[in-house]
């Protein structure tokens, strides 16, 4: 686990001193006070069920993010989004409606701008028996205290601070909270897309490991669903009459699975076959859903066309019939130039606090992902410390919430007092 600590009298003096300035530390110091109160926001958030499909659940959510967010100098807004398509298990394209996403602008019209993600939905449904927040120690457990109700906390504290920041402020932002992350953003994709290529940085607020360490490359995630038709048949009278989808369907599944480890870092995995019913009835249709993930953009090239083939090698099969849906829904996120400077801009602020921040790349995915696709370097983990994620043991380490605020808060100051130098991200 991290250490956390408030900032030490000698450290507040040397700070004051140095280029972030007297008034910055001032604020540090008043973040510093906030961790109770912190850890209690996500708390509450956290006993509010928000699974990315319960609609009810996700509008009280929201409910309690637009007071939230309303301290902020910036009107906040509902943004309702498209359905997206789901393939059932019947092969069949059904519509899934969504809650809406949450968007607060500040001053769109400065030379800067920044963009700040999160999101407020979680994996648990309202059926889950993980519904309820406990502490231990300095561990708060609940659904969503670090993925990520936690995150928006941070979040929020830090911009609060920014705003108190003396001096007539060159930097604007946009906050975007969405409801549909956890099943991959197939919604919110187009306004994250938009915000990416508008904005000059990201800070997305995914939590951080438990051990301090954040994010700085992530693959690729391509969801698929191949859907395939064959030729219903009763197996005693009319046997070879018959075209077995699920045997096509296994087959496929095989082919891709026969893939992993022909190119670095790239993974096939095989998620789950829908279909079949009697075992006396050669099954009709059938469902392959699949993920693959890639660390860069020609390895998701390659990878994209492993399963094109195997597509269209099921398709050569007699009297079957296949049809895929899907793609990379999160790009890669490659440690290139830019994101090193975001990186390297992290650890300034985190040195200016005493931390000595550490960085790895990670397999999962996030908005991060969309953002820099866009061309929006960013770095996505500046949530709280957290780990047991998607799992009912997920938790936050209290101390963890104050300390990651300041760090986002010197980000944005560093920013605005130009520390940080955004014309080189897009030199």
């Amino acid at each position: 686990m991290g250490k956390f600590r408030r900032m030490s009298a000698d450290k507040i003096n040397a700070l004051a001193s140095t280029e972030w300035g007297a008034d910055a530390v001032q604020l540090l110091c008043e973040i510093d006070t906030q961790t109770e109160a912190l850890a209690a926001r996500t708390e509450a958030w956290s006993a509010t069920n928000s699974g990315s499909f319960e609609l009810a659940g996700l509008a009280s959510m929201r409910a309690s993010l637009l007071d939230a967010v309303a301290v902020l100098p910036g009107a906040p807004e509902e943004v309702a989004l498209a359905p997206s398509q789901r393939i059932r298990p019947d092969g069949e394209v059904a519509h899934i409606e969504h809650g809406a996403s949450i968007r607060v602008r500040v001053r769109p019209e400065a030379p800067v701008q920044i963009a700040l993600t999160g999101h407020y939905d979680t994996v648990f449904p309202a059926a889950h028996a993980f519904q309820k927040p406990w502490r231990e120690g300095e561990l708060i457990h609940g659904p969503g205290v670090a993925d990520m109700k936690g995150g928006i906390a941070v979040m929020l504290a830090a911009l609060e601070a920014f705003e108190r920041l003396p001096g007539e402020k060159r930097v604007g932002y946009e906050v975007l909270l969405n409801p549909d992350e956890e099943i991959g953003s197939p919604a919110s994709a187009p306004l994250l897309a938009a915000l990416g290529a508008r904005a000059h940085l990201g800070m997305t607020y995914e939590p951080a490991m438990a051990d301090g360490a954040l994010v700085d490359a992530r693959k690729g995630s391509a969801n698929y669903s191949l859907a395939i038709r064959g030729r219903a048949a009763h197996v005693g009278r009319a046997f070879n009459d018959g075209r077995n989808a699920v045997v096509a369907a296994a087959g496929a599944a095989v082919a891709l699975n026969a893939l992993n480890g022909q190119r670095d870092g790239v993974t096939f995995n095989v998620g789950a076959i829908d279909g079949g019913s009697a075992v006396n009835v050669v099954p009709e249709g059938a469902v392959l859903r699949f993920n693959v993930r890639a660390p860069d953009a020609a390895s998701a090239t390659w990878g994209e066309a492993q399963v094109a083939r195997i597509v269209a090698e099921t398709n050569t099969r007699d009297g079957i019939s296949a049809h895929l849906h899907g793609g990379f829904t999160r790009p890669p996120k490659p440690l290139n130039d830019q994101q090193r400077t975001m990186v390297n801009w992290t650890r300034k602020a985190g040195e200016a606090l005493g931390l000595d921040l550490n960085f790895r790349p990670s397999g999962g995915v996030c908005e991060g992902n969309n953002l820099a696709a866009a061309g929006c370097p960013n770095i996505d983990t500046l949530g709280p410390c957290g780990g047991g994620l998607h799992s009912d043991q997920e938790f936050a380490l209290i101390p963890s919430f104050a300390e990651r605020a300041k760090l986002s808060f010197l980000l944005l100051a560093g920013v605005e007092r130009g520390l940080f130098d955004v014309r080189s991200l897009r030199a």
